[in-house]
């Protein structure tokens, strides 16, 4: 049986060495993430809008071990190869003590492999791939969703809902390819009256006519988007231009958490109206301490309210930094040793990992999760329809039907 220690936020704010009389070197922590296309740089934005949160919060109240948090940042462009440099660089060159911030599967396959062979501590934010976790490395660890979450909580979704024939529309990526056979997966055990196909397309496509089309003459009572912007705003806008989604006939159902992106509506308007969420944020959830502050803070200062990205991106490096302070070290052998069996409150909860083997290895299994819907256009997310709260069932009779 595993032993844990709980790590508060105060004692992670406030570690500090006493006696000190001089300015320690800062502890340099890399975050690797897309800065520039064709990677999703509103998803970079974001992780990066999170961790600098927390570096102010805990710099601010005398950083950790007398030290404060210096974060390194390469741009991955998206790319896995630019991902596997990146994080070469960030352990050879910057000698970073850890590194977070992925946030598209296919960059943290090809990360953490780097990771892996320096064993160097490597917290996934959002890659959510399950074979991320199958790899099995002991540096790696995951305070992100995962796809057989997600497709577990969809599956349910379209049964509840009593859909018959749903077709999906998934990037050709590790993550999109990965979440779709997971569907078509569960559906055979849990849904079988389902009838489920999906279809590849190119996450740097333009142009996604083609494929719908071939829906439109016989539209399914439901499309489902997993795909990453800007393609899945394309997809999106070219299924309501063609009449196919959202309509009297056909829900939209996005299972790629885009609805509480800051950029969502100005790309997808009347697109958007109608679509039904899967979502890893709400709030109208509970939240402890430390993501209510983080979500002011991230207010203050975007004027915006937060997303699921902002509350990733603060645990990935709040789970450092507690490894830190409790290891009493930043060499990255302690950190693994630590992260292994430390619980930590994090702004979306307690999380702690798992130590099976598979899609759950090193990961934080019950990630609360929500379904909602939108029902006009620019309402924000704080407006939406809560169709299941985190331990819910989904409430059908609060859909709201497309015309």
């Amino acid at each position: 049986m595993k032993r844990f220690s709980l790590i508060a936020l105060p004692a992670v704010l406030c570690a500090v060495v006493g006696g000190a009389a001089f300015a320690a070197d800062p502890i340099p922590i890399g975050i690797s993430i897309a800065q520039s296309p064709p990677g999703s740089v509103v998803q970079g934005t974001q992780v990066k809008d999170g961790v600098e949160i927390i570096k102010d919060m805990i710099n601010a109240k005398g950083g950790v071990l007398g030290r404060q948090i210096k974060l390194v940042y390469e741009d991955n462009q998206g790319i896995p190869e630019k991902g596997r440099a990146a994080t070469d660089k960030l352990i050879s060159k910057d000698k970073v003590v850890a590194i977070a911030g992925g946030h598209q599967s296919s960059v943290c396959l090809a990360e953490i492999e780097v990771a892996h062979r320096a064993h160097v501590p490597y917290v996934n934010t959002n890659c959510w791939s399950d074979e991320v976790r199958k790899k099995g490395y002991p540096e790696v660890f995951n305070p992100a969703n995962y796809n057989t979450r997600v497709s577990n909580a969809m599956v349910e979704t379209m049964s509840a809902m009593g859909v018959k024939r749903v077709v999906a529309f998934a990037e050709n990526t590790d993550y999109g390819i990965g979440q779709a056979k997971l569907i078509a997966e569960i559906i055979k055990t849990k849904a079988p009256n389902i009838d489920f196909k999906y279809e590849t397309l190119d996450r740097a496509g333009k142009d996604f006519t083609p494929a719908i089309l071939a829906q439109r003459a016989n539209p399914p009572d439901m499309v489902v988007n997993i795909m990453l912007p800007p393609a899945a705003y394309i997809l999106m806008n070219q299924l309501y231009e063609q009449g196919v989604a959202p309509s009297a006939k056909t829900w939209s159902y996005d299972g790629a958490g885009l609805a509480d992106y800051p950029d969502f509506w100005q790309n997808v308007k009347e697109a958007g109206k109608g679509m039904i969420s899967f979502g890893l944020y709400h709030p109208q959830m509970p939240m402890p301490k430390l993501g209510t502050d983080v979500a002011a803070e991230y207010k203050k200062r975007t004027k915006n309210d937060p997303n699921r990205l902002i509350f990733q991106a603060a645990d990935s490096l709040m789970m450092i930094v507690a490894a830190i302070e409790q290891a009493k070290s930043t060499e990255p052998a302690a950190l693994i040793k630590t992260m292994q069996t430390m619980k930590v409150n994090g702004a979306r909860g307690t999380f702690d990992f798992s130590d099976k083997p598979g899609y759950t290895f090193q990961q934080w299994v019950d990630i609360p999760y929500v379904n909602y819907q939108l029902t006009e256009v620019n309402q924000p997310v704080s407006k939406s329809n809560l169709i299941q709260g985190p331990g819910q069932k989904l409430d059908v009779s609060k859909l709201v039907k497309g015309k």
